[in-house]
């Protein structure tokens, strides 16, 4: 879910800003191409993965990352990215020890 919701480029892009802190709908719809109802669904789509949370401020509803979604996505990237590593090693070490590996 988390991925599928990162997939869209106008998710990450809503994601990037809300990195900087904490915005309206309005504030977002202003500073995008799309429209504010939009806005609203892929903030809605961000919330269900969530990756963004959001607050009653008065009348306004503010959204901003939530650090614990991130985290979660971040631990899932390192683990695939450190099993592409031993991978890698274990097929250069396979490669380096091959009898048809010559020194140069």
């Amino acid at each position: 879910m988390v991925l599928d919701a990162l997939g869209d480029a106008r998710r990450r892009t809503i994601l990037e800003r809300l990195a900087d802190g904490p915005l309206p709908v309005g504030v977002l719809a202003e500073q995008l191409p799309i429209s504010r109802p939009a806005v609203s669904q892929h903030l809605k789509v961000l919330k269900e993965a969530e990756l963004v949370v959001e607050s009653a401020v008065g009348t306004r509803r503010l959204y901003r990352v939530n650090r614990e979604g991130l985290e979660l996505v971040r631990d899932y990237l390192d683990r695939f990215w450190a099993t592409a590593l031993d991978n890698f090693a274990a097929l250069a070490e396979a490669e380096a020890a091959s009898p048809e590996h010559k020194e140069i």
